[in-house]
C-alpha cells in the first residue's frame, strides 16, 4: 500500500487505457467521497457501481451510475441503471457481465499489516477480488475514523495499490423519536420472538423499535444484512448469548455503535455471499426475519421498491432473509409497516399491488393494528387475517369488498 497525495491518484486514473472504465465504489454510509471526487475529476467516462448512493453522489453528462438498490444520491438522476436482483448474487456480476476496473474502499488505519472496511463489507471483498485478478486498481481512502471490524473485511495492505490519509467522522442517522404506533409495532412484533431466536433486522425505525421491546429475552443471536444502535442496547442488556457471534454485513449508527464494533471479537462482518446466502440463513435457529415495505396485498405480496412506479430503492436483502427464514427451523419472516400512511392518506394495505413484488409468502404481516398471522392459511383466510388484524379501520370494509370481487373472500 503506497500512501500518496490527490494528484497522484488523478494523474495515474487518468492514465487509464479504457474508454469508459466500471468504478466499484464502497456505498451506504461508508463512500471515501475524496476519493470518489477524484476519480470524477479524472476520468472524462465511467461506469460507477455502488449501493444505495447517498446525497452527493456526482450527477453529469459522462457518469453512468449501476445499481441493484437506488439510494436518495441517485433517485432522480436520468443517468442511472437500476439492476433489479437480490442481493446475495449481486458480487456474481463482478466475475461475470460487469467486471471493475477501479474499486475505491474506505478503510480503517492499518493495524499489523492489515486494513478493516470497517461499517461495509457488503459487496466489496467481491470486488476487490476480481478487480485484483484483471490486474486493476484498488484505491483505499484510510480513514482513523473508521472502526477496524473483524470477519470478511479485514484486508493485507499489499492488496491496496494507493492510499489518501483523510481524517473525517463517519455519518450517522438523526435521531427519531419514537411514535405511539411504531411503539404498538415493535410490541407486536417482540411478541413474536422467545428465547433463543436469532434476529435479523431490516434498516429504520420499526426494527429498532422492535428490538426495545426484546430486552426480556435471553440466549437471542443476531444474523442481519445490517446492525444498527438497536443490536448493542440489546447485548448491553444480557439478551444476546455471549457464547453467539453477532453476523452483519453492514452497519450504520451512532458515535458509540462505531466505538463498541472496533476490534470487537463478538461482531463479525461476513461478505455479501456468507451473509444473505438463503442456505445459510436457514440454518440458524428459529430465525426471525423483520423487514418492512411500502405497501402489502391481500395475496400478502409485499413492494418495497417502487413508489408511483418509479424505483425507489430496490430488492436488498429482503428476498433473502425471508426464503431462509422460512426454511429455518421454526423460522419466522415477518413484514411490519404501518396500516396507513399519513402523507398520501392512504391504506398501505391494498387489494393488490400495482408496481414489481420485492418478496411474499410471510409468516405474519405486522402493524399497529396487531399481528396478521398468514402461514399455512388458505388464500381467503390469509386475505380475512390481514384485512382484520393488520388493515386500518378505514381501509377494511373497502379491502373486504375488493377480495370478495377478486374472488379471494
Amino acid at each position: 500500500m503506497q500512501t500518496v497525495g490527490a494528484t497522484d491518484i488523478e494523474r495515474r486514473v487518468a492514465s487509464l487505457d479504457i474508454r469508459e472504465p466500471r468504478v466499484v465504489v464502497s456505498g451506504n454510509f461508508a463512500t471515501p467521497w475524496r476519493l470518489l471526487a477524484i476519480v470524477d475529476r479524472a476520468l472524462e467516462r465511467y461506469r460507477a457501481f455502488v449501493l444505495n448512493p447517498q446525497r452527493g453522489w456526482p450527477e453529469r453528462d459522462g457518469l453512468i451510475t449501476e445499481s441493484p438498490f437506488i439510494g436518495e444520491g441517485v433517485r432522480r438522476s436520468a443517468n442511472v441503471e437500476f439492476l433489479p436482483m437480490r442481493l446475495s448474487l449481486v458480487p456474481r456480476l463482478f466475475a461475470s457481465s460487469r467486471p471493475p476496473d477501479v474499486v475505491l474502499i474506505q478503510t480503517s488505519s492499518p493495524h499489523r499489516g492489515r486494513v478493516s472496511l470497517g461499517i461495509e463489507v457488503n459487496i466489496m471483498p467481491a470486488a476487490i477480488h476480481e478487480v485484483r485478478r484483471r490486474g486493476g486498481l484498488v484505491i483505499a481512502q484510510v480513514n482513523p475514523q473508521m472502526p477496524y471490524t473483524v470477519g470478511d473485511g479485514e484486508i493485507d495492505d499489499e492488496l491496496i495499490d494507493l492510499a489518501l490519509e483523510v481524517d473525517e467522522p463517519l455519518p450517522s442517522p438523526r435521531e427519531r423519536p419514537v411514535d405511539p404506533a411504531a411503539a404498538q409495532i415493535g410490541e407486536n412484533i417482540a411478541s413474536l420472538a422467545s428465547d433463543g431466536s436469532t434476529l435479523q433486522m431490516g434498516i429504520g425505525l420499526l426494527p429498532d423499535a422492535a428490538l426495545m421491546f426484546m430486552h426480556g429475552y435471553r440466549h437471542l443471536g443476531v444474523w442481519s444484512e445490517m446492525i444498527s444502535d438497536g443490536v448493542m442496547g440489546l447485548d448491553r442488556s444480557g439478551s444476546i448469548d455471549p457464547d453467539r457471534v453477532i453476523t452483519s454485513t453492514f452497519l450504520y449508527g451512532s458515535p458509540d455503535l462505531y466505538r463498541w464494533v472496533h476490534r470487537n471479537p463478538r461482531v463479525v462482518m461476513r461478505r455479501t455471499e456468507v451473509a444473505n446466502n438463503p442456505a445459510r440463513i436457514a440454518e440458524q435457529a428459529s430465525m426471525l426475519s423483520i423487514n418492512t415495505a411500502l405497501e402489502v396485498d391481500l395475496y400478502a405480496q409485499a413492494n418495497a421498491s417502487y413508489v408511483r412506479g418509479l424505483v425507489y430503492s430496490g430488492f436488498g436483502g429482503q428476498p433473502d432473509f425471508v426464503s431462509g427464514a422460512l426454511h429455518s427451523r421454526n423460522g419466522q419472516a415477518v413484514l411490519a409497516l404501518r396500516s396507513w400512511h399519513d402523507k398520501s392518506d392512504q391504506s398501505t394495505v391494498v387489494p393488490l399491488v400495482s408496481d414489481p413484488v420485492c418478496s411474499f409468502q410471510h409468516s405474519a404481516i405486522v402493524t399497529e393494528q396487531g399481528v396478521a398471522s398468514l402461514f399455512g392459511r388458505s388464500q381467503s383466510e390469509q386475505a380475512r387475517s390481514i384485512i382484520e388484524y393488520a388493515a386500518h379501520p378505514r381501509a377494511r370494509d373497502t379491502l373486504a369488498n375488493s377480495a370478495s370481487s377478486m374472488g379471494i373472500w
